[in-house]
């Protein structure tokens, strides 16, 4: 009989989800497998909750047969020679976990991660993607509100917005929301912000998590292009909102047409265009998929440019939360409780809070662990699909000869202490 191990996680005192629940849980121990489970004080659903369907509570995972978790295990709970599955963060060559990845060769353990679960298109499977753009979309109205308030001393009903994990769920953020949405359109908002332009990279599970939450206030959609002409005509009871897209982001260095396939081959060679639209920005979100090799669109040199020349851009919220990536601005991450930080571009000091001189920045690195339970019980459905082939793959074979379909195969990064084929390249990482 197979057993399956389920870490607690550890990483913050935020971290409440887990990889499957309950449901989830009772439904493999009726197909005849074991499940232990680690005790947890802090996890959303209780220790008593997955004993009464049947798991053992234990804190030594040692003689189970595979190992999951949400966010990294701490390198002196990995098992040497098992298989685990969690979101590693290590695939770009994140210089914070490469000692991580290190570890789990020389400890020859084969490495499943969550963000490598894809379709024959590319296509993630299991994530928390919507949830990081529902908490990151509230969290940035919420710091907006503040901003607005403690710096500029103006008040808008963005100030009744909480911090996500302070809402029962997502309805009840939403509902909440959609009181201060009909506020803005039978009042408007003060003629210091208007138009209020939410400008929103990407169209990812991310953005539509955005997008379903900024749908509880009047939002009116309208084309880069149209930027202009709405910023001479607009109405104050209005939320602009442009969603930009690569073709709307970027241009070859070399002037040669741009090809959306082309992009993704060859970021190197394609550069930023995105700052003709900045200046009408008021609310910037991130949520792009970024390496190093594609282009920073939110530099250092364009904040430090328009600092003292009163910015329309009063709040930047950076989903994805690569530190010092293309948004420059994010030098550091932040905890959901203290999402925003003020980033002086002139000094480079930075500073907790709404208040203070530069561009008032939200982090939060971890956004999906504000709504925990809606989270888990939605990446525990997307998961289960696949859990039982881990569970009775033989792992002794190789990964090709392997029963693992082969959405699981291409999330397989390390096998018994070595980089599957696919992810050779992080050995310069390793150095």
């Amino acid at each position: 009989m197979k057993k399956l191990g389920i870490k607690k996680e550890t990483k913050n005192v935020w971290e409440r989800r887990v990889p499957l629940n309950p449901i989830a849980v009772q439904d493999l121990i009726k197909k005849g497998f074991e499940v232990v489970v680690q005790p947890s004080e802090t996890r959303i659903y209780k220790d008593e909750e997955f004993k009464v369907v049947g798991a053992k509570l234990c804190d030594d995972l040692s003689d189970c047969d595979f190992i999951i978790g949400v966010k990294e295990i701490p390198m002196k709970d990995l098992i040497p020679g098992k298989p685990h599955l969690f979101f590693s963060h290590t695939i770009k060559g994140q210089d914070y976990n490469m000692p991580l990845l290190q570890k789990i060769l020389d400890d020859k353990i084969t490495l499943l991660d969550y963000e490598k679960i894809e379709d024959e298109k590319n296509r993630r499977l299991v994530f928390f993607g919507k949830f990081a753009g529902y908490a990151g979309m509230v969290d940035t109205l919420h710091g907006l509100g503040q901003r607005l308030n403690q710096q500029y001393n103006i008040e808008t009903p963005f100030l009744k917005i909480k911090h996500s994990y302070q809402y029962e769920s997502i309805a009840d953020a939403i509902d909440q929301i959609s009181v201060i949405g009909k506020e803005i359109e039978q009042h408007g908002l003060p003629a210091e912000i208007t138009p209020l332009n939410i400008f929103l990279l990407g169209y990812g599970h991310v953005a539509q998590g955005c997008q379903e939450i900024l749908a509880a206030l009047p939002i009116l959609k309208v084309s880069p292009d149209q930027l202009e002409e709405y910023s001479k005509n607009y109405e104050d009871n209005k939320i602009y909102l442009t969603v930009f897209k690569e073709e709307n982001l970027v241009e070859r260095k070399d002037g040669a047409k741009f090809e959306l396939l082309d992009y993704f081959r060859n970021n190197s060679a394609y550069k930023s265009h995105l700052e003709k639209y900045l200046k009408y920005c008021s609310v910037y979100m991130n949520a792009i998929y970024w390496t190093s090799q594609c282009p920073v669109f939110l530099p250092n040199s364009y904040l430090k440019e328009v600092q003292n020349n009163n910015p329309k851009l009063i709040i930047i919220g950076d989903i994805t939360c690569d530190i010092k990536g293309s948004v420059q601005a994010t030098v550091k991450s932040t905890w959901p409780d203290n999402p925003v930080f003020i980033l002086n571009s002139e000094t480079e000091k930075e500073t907790d809070g709404y208040k203070g001189e530069g561009f008032a920045i939200m982090a939060v690195d971890n956004l999906p662990c504000e709504f925990p339970k809606e989270a888990s019980d939605c990446f525990s459905e997307a998961l289960m699909p696949f859990v039982e082939q881990m569970l009775l793959n033989d792992y002794s074979k190789t990964i090709n000869d392997s029963t693992l379909p082969n959405e699981i195969k291409s999330a397989c990064i390390t096998h018994n202490g070595e980089l599957e084929e696919n992810y050779k390249y992080l050995e310069e990482f390793l150095k």
